[in-house]
């Protein structure tokens, strides 16, 4: 039986796929559907642990929760997580299959294909609809043979396509038409229509450019979508996500100053979102050629796709003589996965599984050391902080094992008791340095609260997180449903 389905695809990366696509889930599931979101693959340093094992792009997690249905390694086969400029780790149907080059990958997609039609077909059979995502754009006709991402995949599941541009960057028109002048004419006929999107100002004064856009294309326009101002509150796909910069001013507003060391191959960096949503904290991201800011109550260390590259990195723009003095002044600094590993005396990857192999000395602000090794741990986990005694939830996505003395001071309490590989982390013997390899702690409210009050009596709690998260998912929905056709979406998907 063939399943409604409607894959949205961009006229080029960051149009907003990711985002249009949570909308209409949540759209769509508060009209009585069973939505489920789908990506061929991803190219993305951020991952989520999907309740049926596994890792997948967290845009996709995103997804599910705005799908209300538990996230699948399904949802995403192919998962593409860069470590270098030109190779990455790939993770099929939710498990490493191993380290590739660029030419290897492009190989690859014609094996993988089997893989990611069967994930889509688990999917389909249990949902009313799915909800497809692009990956990059189908205009990269270079890369078209092999392709499992855009067309290829629309082509091999027979999917209808809209396209999707975004007008911010400017050349909507051009995008939209010129998409389709590059396309084989069997591919044409897949597009169904087009969305303009993260429209600033009046958007009946586009009304011309949408005739502009129809006649040359002949395709029916689906809406324009204002700009969503809180998407930022969302966890992000791209990489390019923590750039969102300095958050907040100086002063009495925002009495907690974090700094954030902004590594070239950050990974899980939805971690720093529930900071971000804090009115009394103000989060700065420090790119290269910046100094650490002298007044940061905490120095958080990210987590990293490849710890050895960043920790370089880290080393040449003099952040380890930022993070020291920060240390000396009494400061505090916490590390997450890859930053933990960075705080420890020694990283080995004597098997070369995040780059060369090699190892360096860590930043010694942690008596315990790591070693890269298999297999992937990829695991929810459940905890108490120690500290605070709050709990916590959240997940493990690392290669490699710490150990040392100040393993003896974990972090947290596992659920489930102590974990080989030091997941639970370690504190240094003042307490004013710690790690662990817990993603997504930081979204406990409670936790999140305790931590920060104790940076500075004058925090002031705001918002709940998830509740936050919730909120704007429904937002986005209304959003969409006053500004794009979304029957007529529907009517696409169903005439599949």
């Amino acid at each position: 039986m063939t399943r409604p389905a409607l894959m949205l695809q961009g006229t080029g990366s960051d149009v907003g796929k990711s985002l249009l696509t949570a909308g209409l889930a949540r759209a769509l599931v508060r009209r009585g559907f069973k939505v489920a979101p789908f990506k061929p693959q991803t190219l993305s340093t951020n991952a989520a642990v999907a309740a049926d094992g596994g890792e997948i792009g967290r845009a996709q997690a995103l997804q599910a929760r705005a799908a209300r249905r538990p996230p699948s390694r399904h949802m995403n086969p192919v998962l593409l997580k860069p470590q270098s400029e030109c190779g990455a780790q790939l993770v099929v149907q939710g498990r490493v299959f191993g380290a590739v080059g660029a030419r290897d990958a492009i190989d690859l997609k014609t094996e993988l294909l089997p893989k990611v039609l069967e994930s889509f077909e688990r999917l389909s059979a249990d949902a009313d609809i799915v909800l497809v995502e692009g990956a990059g754009s189908p205009a990269e006709v270079n890369l078209r043979a092999g392709d499992i991402a855009n067309m290829g995949f629309a082509e091999a599941a027979d999917l209808p396509v809209v396209l999707i541009a975004d007008i911010e960057r400017g050349g909507a028109i051009a995008s939209l038409v010129g998409v389709q002048a590059v396309l084989e004419p069997a591919e044409r006929v897949r597009l169904k229509g087009y969305i303009v999107n993260k429209f600033h100002g009046d958007v009946s004064l586009f009304q011309g450019g949408l005739e502009i856009i129809t006649a040359r294309t002949g395709l029916e326009s689906l809406g324009v979508a204002p700009y969503f101002a809180a998407a930022g509150r969302l966890p992000a796909e791209d990489a390019a996500a923590p750039d969102r910069g300095v958050i907040g001013t100086d002063g009495p507003a925002r009495p907690v100053h974090i700094a954030v060391p902004r590594l070239p191959l950050i990974a899980n960096f939805d971690d720093l979102d529930p900071l971000r949503a804090e009115p009394s904290v103000r989060l700065t991201v420090v790119r290269e050629g910046e100094a650490l800011p002298g007044d940061a109550d905490l120095v958080l260390l990210p987590g990293s796709k490849a710890t050895l590259a960043d920790l370089a990195t880290l080393r040449a723009a003099g952040w380890d003589v930022d993070i020291a003095a920060h240390r000396r002044r009494g400061g505090r600094v916490l590390g997450l996965c890859g930053g933990y590993q960075m705080l420890g005396r020694r990283i080995a990857d004597p098997e070369g599984l995040e780059g060369p192999p090699g190892e360096a000395a860590g930043l010694g602000l942690l008596d315990v050391e790591t070693v890269l090794r298999g297999p992937k741990t990829v695991a929810a986990r459940r905890a108490v902080e120690r500290a605070t005694r709050e709990p916590v939830a959240g997940y493990e996505i690392h290669m490699g094992a710490t150990e040392g003395p100040d393993r003896a001071r974990p972090f947290l309490r596992y659920a489930d008791g102590p974990q080989a590989g030091a997941g639970d982390g370690a504190v240094s013997a003042d307490g004013r340095v710690a790690g662990a390899y817990l993603h997504g702690l930081f979204a406990a409210d409670g936790f999140r609260r305790a931590y920060l009050a104790g940076l500075s009596p004058q925090f002031e709690a705001g918002p709940a997180f998830e509740c936050l998260i919730e909120e704007t998912l429904d937002a986005l929905a209304d959003h969409l449903e006053a500004h794009l056709a979304v029957n007529r979406m529907i009517e696409i998907a169903q005439a599949r």
